[in-house]
């Protein structure tokens, strides 16, 4: 069996021979008047008013996907991004000198077919070809003959390769399209306006998170690839939008996993008058809503997980589930030093230089998120680790703040939105502190912000939600590779 290079050698030679024969296998314009799938419909149309006249002529465009030779006649399949259909070229109809220039077509190229539409003795449906046009000649063979590529590092090296062979794959990012548009339907019905931020930013902040840096250099500063799209967005409402909302990029110089990617969409909203409860409510459903318009019910199959996103989620405190699962209550370990002592004894793999908050995260990773995988809003935080996020009434060092998590990881984030400057400046100096003494992945001082939140902002809900991670819900993909077109990869040697 020939290899790559000599295919490609082969290739090469026919389209040097259509060209010698004056075939342009490149040419500017095409002209197509049906999409596959509307072909098919058009001939459905003319058989169900009774097939009075001729029946529909078309003429259709698409890559060839299969090919089979029947002595003086052939069967060629064309797909396009809407679906297959035959054709069937005959050498009385389409030509001699035509009909023999399909021995240089290949499986890959790209062909435009015309002629009337019948269905065969198998009741499929085909274009019966009066002429046929090469419009791209493929170099490189397709992978596999069409039979998939399995390889992981093919398909997310090579994209394009994994779309062409892997009818999953496509439907997973049609899926992926059709919730972000449902997304925006929604949030623009509650009165939300969808709004634009910058990506490059003078200081990294709205999470604690390691920030990528790059150079201006007309400016000649550095500036961070945003982290977060939250406190742009706040200013927006200090300046008078009751409801903004951003659907963006974010990037995080962190690690890569399962459910990591350097960088990431995220949904940032901000409501006015609301607080976590609202937001809660919203999130259920939003998102049950969005599962019912795109996959037409409100459950979801993950792995061996059976997911019901009908509203309304169980609600717990962080504290109540660290007890019921880990039987640590944090109220009882509020030093950094008793908490890692507590820690060790179970012996979790910890930092001895981590922080009390960065602790108590872990702690919730390994006992908790595993164990919530029906829909949850884990909720009330320690103050520690939420510095954006407001006081919750009548608890000393609890702010109102939730995460959701669906399949035992966390997909959306939420507070009520911490609008008291004062106490923001301190919070924000005491993670300056903790940056001083050494600590990673801390919030930012944002000075900006800060007069910007001088100038008096409402009380408010926000909500972050990661789109990569509520795909991977929605398709049922358990790493975020499959559910990102383009994921990061190390550079090939």
């Amino acid at each position: 069996m020939p290899g790559e290079d000599e295919l490609i050698q082969l290739r090469r030679e026919k389209l040097a021979r259509l060209r010698a024969r004056g075939v342009d296998p490149y040419p500017a314009r095409v002209a197509r008047t049906h999409a596959t799938v509307d072909a098919a419909a058009a001939l459905e149309g003319w058989e169900a008013g009774g097939g009075a006249g001729d029946p529909p002529s078309v003429a259709v465009a698409g890559r060839i996907v299969s090919r089979r030779e029947m002595g003086k006649a052939s069967f060629v399949d064309l797909r396009d991004g809407s679906g297959r259909i035959q054709c069937y070229l005959k050498r009385d109809v389409v030509g001699e000198e035509a009909y023999d220039d399909l021995a240089d077509l290949d499986l890959g190229d790209f062909a435009l077919v015309s002629g009337p539409l019948f269905r065969t003795r198998t009741q499929e449906i085909t274009v019966e070809a009066r002429s046929y046009q090469v419009i791209a000649k493929a170099l490189r063979p397709p992978p596999e003959k069409w039979h998939g590529v399995e390889d992981v590092e093919i398909r997310y090296r090579q994209r394009y390769l994994d779309l062409m062979a892997n009818a999953e794959v496509r439907d997973i990012f049609r899926t992926r399209a059709a919730v972000v548009a449902a997304m925006r339907r929604y949030l623009d019905a509650q009165g939300f306006i969808e709004v634009e931020t910058p990506v490059l930013q003078p200081e990294a902040g709205g999470a604690a998170a390691t920030p990528f840096v790059t150079h201006h250099r007309t400016l000649d500063e550095d500036f961070y690839l945003r982290i977060s799209l939250e406190l742009h967005l706040k200013r927006l409402v200090v300046g008078g939008y009751d409801r903004v909302y951003e659907i963006g990029r974010i990037f995080r110089n962190e690690g890569v996993s399962w459910k990591y990617n350097p960088e990431f969409t995220m949904l940032e909203s901000y409501q006015a008058y609301a607080d976590y409860n609202d937001v809660a409510r919203m999130v259920e459903d939003m998102v049950s809503g969005i599962a019912r318009g795109v996959l037409g019910e409100a459950a979801v199959r993950f792995g061996e997980q059976h997911i019901d996103l009908t509203p309304p989620w169980r609600r717990i405190t962080m504290r109540d589930a660290l007890i019921e699962h880990a039987g640590i209550d944090f109220q009882e370990y509020r030093t950094r030093e008793k908490l890692l002592e507590e820690m060790q004894r179970r012996h979790l793999e910890v930092d001895p230089g981590w922080s009390w908050a960065r602790l108590l995260d872990e702690a919730v990773s390994h006992y908790v998120e595993p164990k919530l995988v029906q829909p949850t809003f884990l909720l009330d935080y320690p103050k520690e680790i939420s510095p954006l996020a407001k006081l919750k009434p009548g608890e000393p060092g609890i702010v109102e703040r939730f995460e959701v998590f669906i399949a035992g990881f966390e997909i959306g984030n939420a507070y009520s939105e911490l609008n008291d400057p004062v106490d923001q400046r301190e919070r924000f100096e005491t993670q300056a502190r903790l940056a001083a003494a050494g600590l990673e992945e801390v919030e930012t001082l944002d000075e900006d912000f800060l007069v910007a939140l001088e100038h008096g902002m409402p009380p408010a809900g926000g909500l972050g939600i990661g789109i990569d991670r509520l795909v991977m819900i929605l398709t049922g993909q358990t790493s975020i590779r499959e559910v990102i077109l383009f994921p990061q990869l190390r550079r090939r040697e």
